[in-house]
């Protein structure tokens, strides 16, 4: 084998992103809530980034809309390698950001800070004594709520037991799900458990969470147990003794298969009760949670931000949208590290890391404005497009494919996609998301155009106005839409039943 080096020319071409352009790409993605999140951290690391004073010109949606009329004309700007970019760097980290960019709006912008080297200068301060807007801006952030873990461990340390109980308890509160439940078997956890512990200490301990743990449910191994343990501590604290809580005991501990199935007749042939007692013991089960633990888990609702107010202008007759921007802070670049910047007495260093933070804010603030005017181009489309379902509801919804918004405004369908997702718009019918209003659909008899949504939409309305006692089919959900001029295969219907969470037909029907 021989060994050599050589010259040689080869012609390709490649497609690089600049790390400006992949940030723009980022904060246009962002939704509203997750913005703010950025700004504050961004607020906290770059030190040439300030809040403005009021009154100040700042970046904001006026100025995207000043800039609405340039970017249609332009249309999308060429991807390009920003000059002054590393020779021979492939820019891999900024790639595999771009192919993550769904999964960074959690902890990993914790760790991005800006000038990581501890030398980094102190950003100047006015010695008037007055309160510091950008800090109070951060002090104000709300303050990360205790894991389901966490408030276990706190109700866990309260508990009088053996020590070998107690670490147990740790071990199986380690095991808790989401749901509440350990569904995990105890011969497993007590194989694969570290201290050594065995099937009869983590028997003892899971009894002993079971007890103690509240809400009552936690530490249960299924529904069924989950449902028994409430009941029984329903029981205790109430003193209850009726027959309505011993119907619903006995539907969960043998039949809660059929109760799933709806199959009532069956239950009362099999346990004796009547339709009616069945039915109490089923209006009591609906008081019990059966997924416990996300009582305490702070993934909770999360609150909803629009990013925009659709409203109806009588003046010209038509919708209107406006971005809600009151939200975000008005950042502006601090003068003060401008002039350091350009200050020839301070240490060229310093002013290289000054200047690397100016350019990072300055960056920002562009990537905000042409988020603006991008997210505002696009819900225009929208609400011309989609006039009906303002005035008329879902059954109004038109189809609307993103290529051709995309060719609409000039711009890639991909930043169309970016621009939608994870974003709301609060309209006269309530709150939607922006993506909802993008989707296929079909022709009615009549040559009219229907969204899919919209074909949902007189899905749910057929089985709200179906007779209960005699549920319809697929089959017969299929010939009603027929008859209002939707024409549909029946598993298409099933499909659109499973998405819109409606059961089967024996599984609608009331007795």
């Amino acid at each position: 084998m021989r060994i050599s080096t050589g010259q040689h020319m080869r012609i390709d071409q490649r497609m690089k992103l600049a790390p400006r352009m992949i940030q723009s790409m980022e904060i246009l993605q962002m939704p509203l809530a997750a913005l703010e999140e950025r700004i504050e951290q961004e607020l906290g690391s770059n030190p040439t980034l300030e809040l403005a004073e009021p009154g100040a010109e700042a970046f904001d949606a006026e100025a995207a809309r000043v800039e609405t009329d340039r970017a249609d004309r332009e249309g999308e700007r060429e991807l390009r390698v920003e000059e002054g970019s590393k020779a021979g760097s492939d820019n891999a980290e900024d790639f595999e950001r771009l192919n993550n960019l769904t999964n960074e709006y959690g902890e990993s912008w914790s760790s991005n800070t800006q000038g990581s080297d501890d030398w980094s200068p102190r950003p100047f301060t006015r010695g008037t004594g007055e309160r510091d807007a950008k800090m109070d801006a951060m002090a104000n952030t709300a303050s990360r709520g205790l894991s389901l873990y966490e408030q276990l461990m706190d109700q866990w340390r309260l508990v009088e037991a053996d020590d070998d109980v107690l670490g147990a308890g740790e071990y199986l509160i380690s095991n808790v799900d989401a749901d509440g439940y350990i569904r995990t078997p105890l011969e497993t956890l007590a194989e694969q458990s570290t201290d050594g512990w065995g099937v009869p200490v983590l028997r003892s301990a899971l009894l002993k969470l079971q007890q103690v743990l509240e809400p009552a449910g936690l530490g249960a191994r299924d529904l069924r147990e989950c449902l028994l343990l409430q009941i029984e501590a329903y029981r205790r604290a109430e003193r209850d003794e009726s027959d309505m809580l011993d119907h619903a005991e006995l539907l969960v501990d043998e039949f809660l298969d059929d109760i799933e199935g709806n199959r009532l007749p069956k239950i009362a042939k099999d346990s004796g009760l009547t339709l009616d007692e069945i039915k109490d013991g089923l209006r009591m089960l609906r008081h019990f949670q059966p997924h416990p633990g996300r009582q305490l888990s702070d993934d909770g609702p999360r609150s909803i931000i629009p990013d925009a107010v659709i409203e109806f202008d009588e003046d010209a007759d038509c919708y209107t949208a406006t971005l809600t921007n009151s939200r975000l802070p008005t950042l502006q670049i601090s003068p003060s590290y401008q002039e350091l910047a350009k200050d020839k007495s301070v240490e060229k260093r310093t002013r290289d890391f000054v200047g690397n933070n100016l350019r990072e804010a300055s960056w920002l603030l562009d990537a905000i404005v042409q988020r603006q005017n991008t997210l505002l181009r696009v819900i225009n489309v929208v609400v011309l497009a989609q006039r009906e379902f303002f005035e008329q509801g879902e059954a109004g919804l038109k189809p609307l494919p993103m290529t051709q918004v995309a060719d609409q405004l000039g711009i890639h369908v991909a930043t169309v996609s970016r621009a939608v997702s994870e974003k709301y718009l609060q309209t006269p019918r309530g709150i939607y998301p922006l993506r909802m209003f993008f989707s296929g659909g079909t022709e009615t008899e009549e040559g009219d155009a229907m969204s899919w949504a919209a074909v949902q939409a007189k899905l749910k309305e057929i089985v709200a106005e179906e007779d209960k006692a005699e549920p319809l089919s697929d089959d017969a959900l299929a010939d009603a839409l027929k008859t209002k001029g939707i024409d549909i295969a029946r598993r298409t219907v099933a499909k659109y039943r499973k998405q819109l969470g409606i059961p089967a037909a024996r599984q609608r029907r009331e007795y």
